[in-house]
C-alpha cells in the first residue's frame, strides 16, 4: 500500500502547524492583511460601506481558504486547526473585522463541522447586530447525484467560486445581491477529483487514507473520501476522458458555445508536468464539444498536504460571471491581472 512510512515534513511543533502556518501566511501578504484575535485574516484596504466576504475552513489545504483573501478576492477567512473547521468564536472575530455596516457573506465548503461552526458564527454575528448570509460551496459531481446536491462536498471549484463572489463584493452594494451571484457562481461549477497517494496529518505522520499503487480514486475527495470508485492506473489521456465524461454526466447542460473557467488543480504533490499532460489530454475533448475555454488555470491551490492526484473545476460563464471574471484580482494563493 501506498505512504507506508510516516511523512517527512520540515516543521516545528506538529501540534502547532496550524498556528505557525498562519503566522507565516499573514507575513506572505506584506503588510497587506493583518492576524485579527486567534485565527482570523482580514484585508487592510476594504471597500467602506460595502458587503463583506468571509470565508473559511481547516488548515492544511493551503493556499485555500486564507490564501485567497486580498483584493478582489475574499476579504478576510476563518481559519480552523489541521483539516478542522474553525470554531464559533474565530468565525464570530472574522466577521466582526470584515463587517462594514452591509452584512456579511459566509462562503465555505459543504462539510459537517464548517455548516455547524459557521451556523453558529452567524448565531453569535446576529445576537451583535451583524446581518449574515450564507452560501455553501458543493461543486463536487462524485460526492452525489444531482437530486441531492445539497449533500456535495465542497472541493476545487472553491477557487472560481470565491474569485467570482470577491469580484461581485467588490462591486455591488447590498449583501442580497453578492449572495445571489456567489449562489450563481456555485451553480455554474462542477468538479471531479482523482488520487493516486494519500496525504498525511502532521501530528502522526500517518496518512488520511490507504490507496494501492496500481490503482487511481476516481472521484475521491481531498481528505480521500470516497469516490465513485477504483480504476486502474492509465494514461493521461485515458484520465482525462473519464474525468470529463463524469462531469459531462451532470446536470450543468455543457454544450457548443458556451464558455468556460478551466481549473486543472494538483492536489498537493501532482507536478506540473503531469497536470499540463492532462490538460493536452482535456482540450481536444473539450474543443470536440464546442466548448470554449475563457481561461485556464493549471496549479495547485487545493491541497491536501503530499496527497498526490488532480481535479479538474468548470465554471461555466454567463455575460454577468464573465465580466466579473474578468476583473482583476490579487492574493497569496491565486492573482489573475
Amino acid at each position: 500500500m501506498s505512504q507506508a512510512n510516516p511523512a517527512k515534513k520540515i516543521i516545528n511543533n506538529p501540534l502547532k502547524c496550524a498556528d505557525e502556518l498562519f503566522e507565516g501566511l499573514v507575513l506572505a501578504y506584506d503588510g497587506k492583511a493583518r492576524r485579527v484575535g486567534t485565527r482570523s485574516i482580514v484585508m487592510n484596504d476594504l471597500r467602506p460601506d460595502a458587503p463583506a466576504l468571509l470565508v473559511g475552513g481547516g488548515a492544511g489545504h493551503e493556499p485555500i481558504y486564507h490564501g485567497l483573501v486580498g483584493k478582489g478576492m475574499a476579504d478576510g477567512a476563518a481559519v480552523g486547526e489541521i483539516f478542522a473547521a474553525p470554531p464559533p468564536d474565530i468565525v464570530l472575530e472574522a466577521a466582526q473585522a470584515v463587517n462594514r455596516g452591509k452584512g456579511v457573506l459566509f462562503l465555505y465548503g459543504n462539510y459537517a463541522g464548517d455548516v455547524m461552526n459557521f451556523d453558529i458564527g452567524a448565531e453569535l454575528a446576529a445576537d451583535e447586530g451583524i446581518t449574515v448570509k450564507t452560501v455553501i460551496i458543493a461543486d463536487d459531481v462524485c460526492s452525489a447525484p444531482p437530486a441531492e446536491k445539497h449533500k456535495r462536498r465542497g472541493v476545487a471549484g472553491l477557487v472560481p467560486i470565491t474569485k467570482l463572489a470577491g469580484a461581485a463584493a467588490q462591486t455591488v452594494d447590498s449583501l442580497d445581491e453578492l449572495a445571489r451571484i456567489a449562489q450563481k457562481a456555485c451553480d455554474n461549477t462542477r468538479t471531479v477529483g482523482v488520487s493516486t497517494k494519500p496525504g498525511s496529518i502532521p501530528a502522526t505522520g500517518k496518512p488520511t487514507f490507504e490507496l494501492a499503487d496500481d490503482v487511481i480514486g476516481l472521484g475521491m475527495g481531498i481528505h480521500g473520501e470516497k469516490g465513485v470508485g477504483l480504476i486502474p492506473m492509465c494514461t493521461a489521456d485515458e484520465l482525462a476522458a473519464k474525468m470529463l465524461d463524469l462531469l459531462f454526466a451532470d446536470d450543468l447542460a455543457l454544450g457548443a458555445g458556451d464558455e468556460i473557467v478551466f481549473f486543472v488543480n494538483s492536489l498537493g504533490s501532482t507536478h506540473m508536468m503531469e497536470l499540463l499532460i492532462l490538460l493536452r489530454g482535456a482540450k481536444p475533448i473539450l474543443d470536440a464539444r464546442g466548448i470554449k475555454i475563457h481561461q485556464t488555470i493549471v496549479d495547485n491551490i487545493v491541497t491536501c498536504q503530499e496527497m498526490a492526484g488532480v481535479s479538474f473545476s468548470i465554471t461555466k460563464l454567463d455575460a454577468e460571471l464573465k465580466k466579473l471574471w474578468d476583473l482583476p484580482c490579487e492574493s497569496v494563493g491565486y492573482t489573475k491581472l
